[in-house]
This record gives C-alpha cells, structure tokens and sequence, in this order.
C-alpha cells in the first residue's frame, strides 16, 4: 500500500458516513455501503490536498439508542425543522451511543472498512476514526455483563436528578446507572457513564482504542477531556489515575505515525497535548472570531508555536452551525483566511465548501436537499488551491506586527498578518482586516534583503498586484488601506527587470 509522510500542517476532511451512504444510496437505487465510495470522490480529496479522512459514525449502534432518540420531543422538534419531510426512519440513533466498535452492518462490517482503508492508503489517504471514552450505548454488551464498569447511583439520586440516573436490567441485578455527561449539563439518555475509578474498565477501555487502533491510522477521540483525573472527579466524586499518557504513549510506540485527535475544551489543550495527544481542538480561536474583536485573537496567536502546530482549525464539524449560517457572507471569507492560513491542522467538514447552511442533527442518517451556495464554492476551491502550496504546509508561519499609518491611526489595530516561509525561500504574506470599516496600517515585512530591488506581490485570493520599492517595504513596511472585511494572500516575488 501507498503511504506518505504527513505534511507539517495536513488537512483533514470528516465525511458524515450516514449521511453520505444515504445521499449515495439515492443515486444507486438501492442501500449504499462502504464499497460503494467510489474512487473518484478518493481522487477528489486527494487533488483538493487532504492527508487524513475522518469518517464519523461508522461504529454499530443499537435499538436502544434509536427508542431514545425517536422519544426526546425536543430532538423530534430539531428532525422536524431540519427535515420538513422528516418520517421516524430517519432517525438512527446517535452515533456516539456506541453499541459495539465493529463497522455498522449497514456499512458492510469490517471487512468493508478494511478494503476502504486499502483503497485509502493507494490513494496516499489516511484514516480517522471514532473513539468514545466517557460512555456507551444504553445496550452495549458491558452494561449486562460488567455493571461495575459504570457509575453507580442510589434511589436518592434517581429521585432527585430523574435527567441523570436510570434503572437497568442487568446479570448481576437491577442497578441504577448514571447517564454519560459533561459537569455542566444534563446527561446524554442514550448513554452511560463509563467508571474511570475501576481499574478493571481502565484495562478494557485500553483494549477497545488497541483494537481501534489495529483499523485505522488515527482517532478523533470525543470529549477527550472528560476522563482527565479533575475533570472526572469534579464531576463524579470519583479519584481516578490518569487515563491518556500510558495509552497514547504505547500506541505510539507501537504504531509510529498513528494520531490522537482530540475533541477537548475549558483551555485544557495545553494539558491533553502534554498527555499525548498529537492535535486538539482550537475552540477558542472559533468562538473569537465569532465575538469578532482582533485584539483577542491577534493575543491568541502569540503562544508557542509548539502548541499552535498542534492545534485543529475549523470554522465548522458536527457539532458547530454550519459555517455559511454562523458567519454572514461578508465575515465568513476572512473568518477562513484567519483559520485556515494559520498554522495547525486544517479542518473541513462535509458540506462546507457548498456553503450548507443546515447543521444535521447526529441522530439522523439523512441531510436536507440544499442549493449550492456558488460564491460560498468559488472561494473554497481557490483556499483550498492555496493551501496545496508546500509553503503553507510545510513552511515557517510568523504573526507580523501592523503599525498605525500615521499617528492616532486606531484601525491598524483591526488587522490580522502573518508571513510564511518556505524552505526554498518562498515568500507569502497574509494580512486580514477583521472589522466592519475601511483600515489602514503599515505591515511590518518579515523578511531581510528586500532593500535594492522592486518587489511584487500577487493576491491569491482576489486580483490585487502590487509592485513596491524594497528599500520602503524594509523601512516601513507594507502600506495596506483596504475596506471593511477586506483580505490578501500575497504571494510575494522580485520584481522583473
């Protein structure tokens, strides 16, 4: 099988494998598994530059998981306003209610993920994967068998906290079961909560990411941070070891090059890295861009680049609004520009470059039927045209400073501009008026022996050309005065003679 060494900031693509295999199905005329991806969608990720494939949901999930999802009246009002033809067989049950990880049987099983991978790895593709770490399925085979595997409670908390605790059928007796939740919210009722205080589930949750492990080239690992020793027992009232560092480290060992992907937030990326994670969720950066003041996000640029190499970029996933709903047209474009043109791993999200604009509920294996938003493509296809150019996927990134362009010049503060590097010299500078009027500043240039010689700088995203003295782009900088959400990705060259 082909392989390839990841680039130093890869891009990911998560495909929503049920909705995708139903919307696959459609054009076949009949139920669409794993074999049925045919080759050149492959081959169209592999030409838009993505490295690694995530494919969500692919795990078995049960009746019990469905009987949940069908019942809660405000996820059926959610199926309702995102499917106006919604019918209840729409509805397959969260894919993170996991029953068994084995591959669905709807998907074709194991052996159907085992030739996508192969055909994967011809294509220099690799694979992402789901682990759950906190919960299961409310049918998983555990429950039954090893009740001790997940917290307990008693008649006083059922009473008091119905949204919390169930009663269950088990070998051992009826237990009441905590469901899997977060400190901060209710719990999730087609799930329980895994005990990370018995050693015994400790070894059995090793084994099940081990046994993952063996099928992919890396995992997404949901919520990671719930199974940190203060997380868990602020939660739980539960001391527990930590959980991450032996894992990671002897999957690594073992697996040179497999990844750990974290779904992480509170500010513990910092943590979930130092445990052993190769990349983790920027949540902050999406929700600053979202509040839309500069000065936080320009500040959140300025941690050590060892931290931010390792950070997922997105504007969207599963979880998030669509990215054309969140942001308005005129915010969207360079909200992207910032993401995805900074250093880290570049995140894109099945639907994205449409410009969909309906989030899909995780618990639904159809999507609506939406236009494509063309101006939302156009401008997806030349990023991603961008980010195919090894300097920005193997270069040095630098945040630029934007000095006033005269005294009491407030808006150069709008700006966000960095500089990339390439090893053979290649030079590209980014500079991001992130505000709702027209902004002036002088980019200071990263760069030294621009004096003596004219300098041209081409706009990969716009039309923009210009042509500037060295001697004045060392002294001063690049002088920008630009309107309102306005954006450039220079590719910067010397000027013929």
């Amino acid at each position: 099988m082909k392989t390839k060494r990841y680039p130093r900031y890869p891009s990911l693509f998560q495909v929503n494998t049920r909705v995708y295999l139903s919307e696959r199905a459609a054009e076949l005329g009949r139920p669409a598994i794993l074999d049925d991806i045919p080759d050149r969608v492959l081959e169209g990720w592999v030409l838009a530059g993505f490295d690694l494939i995530w494919f969500l949901g692919i795990w078995q999930t049960g009746f019990a998981g469905r009987q949940v999802s069908g019942s809660n009246p405000e996820w059926l009002k959610e199926y309702h306003r995102v499917l106006p033809d919604f019918r209840p067989v729409d509805i397959c049950g969260s894919c993170f209610a996991i029953q068994d990880y084995r591959v669905h049987d709807e998907f074709g099983g194991d052996e159907a993920l085992d030739r996508l991978r192969r055909r994967l790895h011809d294509h220099g593709l690799r694979l992402i994967l789901d682990f759950v770490p906190n919960h299961t399925a409310l049918d998983h085979p555990w429950v039954r068998e090893y009740p001790d595997y997940y917290v307990r409670g008693g008649e006083e908390e059922l009473a008091a906290e119905p949204y919390n605790y169930r009663r269950m059928e088990t070998a051992k007796g009826e237990r009441i079961l905590a469901y899997g939740r977060d400190p901060y919210f209710a719990g999730w009722p087609d799930t329980l909560q895994l005990n990370y205080g018995n050693p015994v589930l400790r070894e059995a949750m090793d084994a099940e990411l081990r046994k993952i492990a063996i099928r992919c080239d890396g995992v997404r690992c949901d919520m990671a941070m719930l199974v940190l020793p203060e997380v868990f027992e602020r939660t739980w009232g539960i001391p527990v070891a930590p959980f991450w560092p032996q894992v990671t480290k002897t999957i690594h060992d073992e697996m040179p090059g497999f990844l750990f992907l974290a779904e992480v937030y509170w500010d513990l990326e910092s943590a979930l890295q130092q445990q052993g994670f190769d990349y983790t969720y920027d949540k902050r950066l999406y929700d600053r861009l979202h509040e839309r003041h500069v000065r936080p996000i320009r500040e959140h640029f300025l941690a050590d680049l060892n931290f931010q190499d390792k950070l997922v970029r997105f504007l969207e996933n599963h979880d998030e609004p669509r990215a054309a709903a969140a942001f308005s047209p005129k915010t969207h474009r360079p909200a992207a520009i910032i993401t995805f043109l900074a250093p880290g791993l570049r995140f894109f999200h099945q639907g994205q470059f449409e410009g969909r604009k309906i989030r899909i509920p995780v618990h639904l294996r159809r999507g609506p039927a939406e236009p494509v938003d063309h101006t939302v493509a156009e401008f997806y296809t030349a990023l991603i045209e961008c980010l195919r150019d090894p300097v920005f996927r193997e270069g040095n990134w630098r945040l630029l400073e934007c000095c006033p362009a005269w005294d009491g010049n407030w808006t150069s503060a709008c700006f966000i501009a960095y500089s990339w590097t390439g090893e053979d010299g290649g030079k590209r500078l980014i500079a991001i008026n992130y505000s709702d009027h027209q902004s002036q500043c002088y980019v200071v240039m990263p760069w030294a022996g621009l004096e003596g010689q004219a300098w041209q700088l081409y706009d990969r995203m716009g039309t923009a050309i210009y042509e500037r003295n060295g001697d004045g782009l060392a002294a001063q900088g690049l002088y920008l005065d630009v309107p309102a959400w306005a954006y450039h990705v220079f590719d910067v060259y010397r000027a013929e003679a």
